[in-house]
């Protein structure tokens, strides 16, 4: 009996990590076209929500007052990155506290975002600031170096991503889930760039590796991104952009 119902639990687990894997998806592409609609309508993207809502940092049109960087969860050279701006957004499900959560559904599964901010074009943080791209321009957003947006890679074995690594450069926003081992996890080399990203460093490097349960290379977050011809086919869509 014992064999019995073990084997019965095995494929129902299976079941029920794929259903929670594929609407985490559904949450993070819905992120993703939450975060596209407000930039059509008010010309910038949120800051990040820092710790202690998931509002953003400074509320919403930040850049109409003095200050024009995020004081995000975490800053550094051209990134941004804390948790996804919920209440700016209008964006649901959310926990107690207004924090957007992946299918997993604890406090650590809270989804995260990171936005670029580099100068381009003589403009300082041009994605975070109202009219920023109008100024910085399209084409120029569309030259600048990989070295100067975020970068998406297939592997977080290296500091840097190789150009055969390479999964999306110049990329202005990322939205990713830790997944099911939030709560403990986010120390194997592909995971740890990804939780370092969130919690208390600095990176630009984002990874999406494939899903592994190798112990010491285990991975199971899930990313989307936005990359400039993505944003920008939005707000030509939406009247924004010449």
């Amino acid at each position: 009996m014992a064999l019995l119902v073990g084997g019965l639990m095995m494929p129902l687990q299976s079941q029920v990590e794929g259903r929670k894997i594929d609407e985490t998806q559904r949450i993070l592409d819905q992120a993703r076209e939450s975060l596209l609609g407000f930039v059509a309508a008010n010309g910038y993207f949120p800051c990040p929500a820092d710790t202690g809502s998931g509002a953003e940092a400074i509320g919403f049109n930040h850049a109409v007052a003095a200050a024009t960087t995020c004081p995000a969860t975490v800053t550094g050279t051209n990134v941004y990155a804390g948790f996804l701006p919920a209440v700016a957004l209008g964006f649901a499900p959310v926990d107690g506290n207004g924090y957007a959560l992946d299918a997993w559904g604890l406090q650590q599964n809270r989804v995260r975002y990171a936005v670029a901010n580099a100068t381009i074009n003589g403009v300082t943080q041009p994605f975070t600031r109202i009219n920023g791209m109008k100024s910085a321009t399209m084409g120029s957003i569309l030259a600048v170096l990989p070295t100067t947006l975020l970068n998406v890679c297939h592997t977080g074995a290296n500091a840097t991503c190789a150009t055969a690594d390479m999964l999306s450069s110049n990329t202005i926003a990322v939205i990713w889930s830790l997944g099911a081992n939030a709560p403990s996890g986010g120390t194997a080399p592909h995971e740890d760039k990804n939780a370092r990203a969130a919690l208390t460093s600095y990176t630009r490097l984002y990874v999406q590796a494939e899903r592994s349960s190798v112990a010491g290379n285990i991975f199971d977050d899930q990313l989307t991104w936005i990359s400039p011809p993505m944003l920008f086919n939005r707000l030509i869509a939406a009247g924004t952009l010449p």
